[in-house]
């Protein structure tokens, strides 16, 4: 469905400034000061939750952006927000993966947050502006939820701006580094030959069944990476990585990538410690 709100001219000359300072951004503080300053005149908002990852797999990070000190990443983990993400990664969907305004929210998505302090803040965010970034190529899907504590008087606008300004956000939380935890390393055996040098080495099994390269890939797996990603840090095609997720599958007995990371991590955990 079209948008109905109208941006004036010295609203569309503000918006092309927010796009060129967006270049600007390298640092998590440059990003608070350039969503305060110039997003949030186009964009109401209190603060920015960004969630990125494989949303059909549940594996999603997060950022959370926000003057308020009980409103930060920090503030909360991945697998408390993740299941409030994900419920707005589907509103998303219905909507025709196109911005909209959240102003119900459903109690059902906030499970796992009643624990953390910061739970109360989020429970008095009445408004969100959800759009996304729809990844067709790798899975790797991208939402960016605006929260204000009250009601939006131009959302149609707001929505107008979020549509134009989404691509400049997502390349603003891209250019600043992960937080710790979130920056997930290569193995220092993820520089690998070739598949086609592996030959003795990928051939060793593991106790678990799986090979040793099988094993790697599947570390790789359960960070939520795509095949593409996958052979790309392996140095292996991603049709050779699929082979490998196919004989995975079959050794494991399972039927998708999630019940193959449960299984090997269940495995994981029955093994005595040394």
């Amino acid at each position: 469905m079209p948008l109905s709100g109208h941006l004036s001219a010295d609203e569309i000359g503000h918006m092309v400034q927010t796009m060129q300072r967006s270049l600007l951004v390298d640092s998590h503080y440059a990003l608070l000061n350039w969503l305060r300053k110039d997003v949030k005149r186009l964009i109401p908002h209190d603060a920015v939750i960004a969630a990125w990852g494989d949303f059909s797999l549940g594996l999603v990070c997060h950022d959370v952006v926000s003057p308020l000190q009980d409103m930060r990443t920090a503030s909360f983990g991945d697998q408390r927000l993740q299941p409030y993400t994900s419920w707005l990664f589907r509103r998303w969907k219905e909507h025709d993966y196109q911005p909209f305004v959240n102003e119900a929210f459903n109690d059902s998505a906030f499970q796992g947050l009643d624990d953390t302090g910061s739970s109360d803040t989020l429970h008095e965010m009445q408004t969100g502006l959800v759009h996304g970034i729809k990844d067709q190529r790798g899975r790797h899907d991208c939402l960016y939820v605006l929260l204000c504590d009250g009601p939006i008087a131009s959302s149609d606008k707001a929505l107008q701006a979020l549509r134009f300004l989404l691509p400049y956000i997502d390349a603003a939380f891209r250019q600043i580094a992960h937080l710790p935890g979130q920056y997930y390393e290569k193995p220092r055996h993820a520089a690998a030959p070739p598949e086609d040098q592996a030959g003795d080495a990928a051939g060793a099994m593991t106790v678990s069944g799986l090979s040793t390269r099988e094993k790697e890939i599947m570390d790789w797996v359960r960070l939520g990476k795509t095949n593409l990603e996958i052979g790309m840090i392996l140095d292996i095609s991603a049709f050779t990585v699929k082979n490998h997720m196919q004989r995975i599958f079959k050794k494991l007995d399972v039927l998708n990538r999630a019940q193959a990371v449960a299984k090997v991590d269940t495995y994981r955990h029955a093994q005595p410690t040394k």
